[in-house]
């Protein structure tokens, strides 16, 4: 078939494409709602000083911006990968010295009523960066040397992001973990990763640590029990998950002295019968496993207490332990947050009609907690809609990832997937109290220039290279 290379818009994506503009101008929309009635008294001057209309601006850059982008050649992105995260670094850096603090996190340069903040672009130019390089003929993720260098990629943003400090942020650099797995990155170090992660997480939620020690204790009994060479394994596998089971119940009546010692007991004996039949790597394993997670249970456990500060304490209690967050204090946005997409019901309130939007209830609910504005004016309707047009988007930017014939073109759309995964997902789950109140904002729908900047780049390079897959 013969396809038009000398056009722009030639071979353009247009469900992609549809998508993104689909998203744009709900978002405009859901602004607009926000800042209903905020001081505007008529004229173009005053309408441009209000957040709406500093959104219109933006959207209308972001439009010349993506116009721009596609009438560069293709070549462009590849070639100048390097030097554009190289001036992104720059700008992180720089804003360190010479941007505005905003709420605790100097992240911002401010200019004329408009602030900007470079972290949306290093994320642009770490996807180009990191796609350049995975392209490369001579990178192996299996070997050392390359798995040393893309951690370098991804921890000069995050540290100098961090340094702000915006921990929003730098957690957005973990999506690269996308490409990464794509390319050939071992998925030992997501198993690893994620146990680690895990046990963190517990090590902040429980406070008395002899209860995840438990825990271990008789998951480690699990392989141990069912690698025995026993007739009817999966009996004696049975009987274990139902000795657990009771171990657990007599624990939580005051018993634990004597159940801890006793599975301890119980599963060193499983362990040394194992090592006497020659299973000496499953036992070395599980006790590294045991002893590690212990350490970082405690770790996790002891900095909770005494190292992290008063107000990162708060956060986390909101998200693992409600019950003793303040409701009037840390628990309050969130509070509000679930209160304002239950209240829309299944099919809202009606656009401009959400009282708990217009009445400012929810703190930062332009930006970061755009979401329960939908919830509230669209219900269960708009919010399941937007949800699906969001996965619709990360299914149609896997499929463009795909069908490519180049190497970078494919890095760059996983890479473009997994940050605008990671947003979708920490945003509406933030919101809902599903995940921790970390502050980034929901892709292309919160208000903020410098994010839609961002991945209005990231989506219009992409699309410029998709359209050029087959010249390539």
């Amino acid at each position: 078939m013969q396809r038009n290379h000398a056009s722009p818009l030639g071979n353009l994506d247009i469900v992609t494409f549809s998508i993104f503009i689909s998203l744009i101008a709900i978002g405009w929309l859901m602004v607009y709602t926000v800042s209903f009635g905020e001081g505007y008294a008529g004229g173009t001057a005053d309408f441009f000083s209000t957040s709406i209309g500093k959104q219109t601006i933006w959207v209308g850059i972001s439009f010349f911006i993506f116009a721009f982008i596609l009438l560069i050649d293709w070549k462009f992105w590849q070639t100048f990968a390097y030097p554009i995260y190289g001036i992104s670094l720059f700008l992180l850096l720089l804003v360190l010295f010479a941007g505005k603090e905003i709420k605790g996190a100097t992240s911002w340069f401010s200019f004329g009523g408009f602030s900007f903040q470079p972290s949306e672009i290093a994320k642009f130019g770490t996807c180009l960066a990191m796609s350049v390089f995975l392209s490369h003929y001579s990178t192996n993720l299996r070997n050392s040397r390359s798995q040393l260098y893309v951690l370098g990629l991804l921890l000069a943003p995050m540290i100098l992001i961090l340094i702000q400090p915006d921990a929003g942020s730098a957690l957005v650099f973990t999506s690269f973990l996308v490409v990464l797995y794509r390319e050939g990155l071992s998925p030992n170090y997501y198993i690893i990763g994620g146990y680690i992660a895990l046990l963190a997480i517990l090590g902040l939620a429980v406070d008395d640590v002899k209860d995840i020690l438990l825990g271990l204790v008789l998951l480690a009994g699990l392989p141990l029990v069912y690698s025995l060479k026993f007739k009817f394994r999966n009996y004696w596998l049975a009987g274990y998950v139902v000795a657990a089971g009771w171990a657990i119940y007599l624990y939580d009546l005051d018993f634990k002295p004597q159940i801890l010692l006793g599975s301890i007991g119980v599963v060193a004996a499983l362990a040394a019968f194992q090592w006497f039949q020659k299973n000496e790597r499953l036992v070395s394993l599980l006790f590294i496993a045991l002893v590690v997670g212990i350490g970082i249970t405690v770790a996790a456990n002891y900095a909770f207490d005494n190292v992290i500060k008063p107000h990162q304490q708060d956060r986390i209690n909101v998200w693992l332990n409600p019950d003793k967050s303040d409701p009037r204090g840390s628990r309050y946005n969130l509070m509000q947050s679930q209160l304002a997409i239950s209240s829309g019901g299944f099919l809202g309130k009606g656009f401009t009609e959400g009282t708990m939007t217009k009445l400012n209830y929810v703190p930062e609910q332009s930006t970061d907690f755009i979401f329960c504005t939908i919830g509230e004016e669209q219900g269960f309707v708009g919010s399941f809609a937007i949800i699906t047009l969001f996965l619709l988007l990360l299914i149609r930017l896997t499929i463009l990832a795909e069908r490519q014939r180049s190497n970078f073109s494919r890095h760059f759309a996983y890479c473009v997937a997994g940050i605008f995964f990671i947003h979708f997902l920490v945003n509406i789950g933030m919101t809902m109290g599903l995940l921790p109140i970390i502050g980034i904002p929901l892709p292309l729908i919160s208000k903020g220039g410098s994010s839609l900047l961002g991945f209005t780049m990231m989506m219009a390079v992409l699309l410029k290279l998709d359209s050029n897959r087959y010249r390539i």
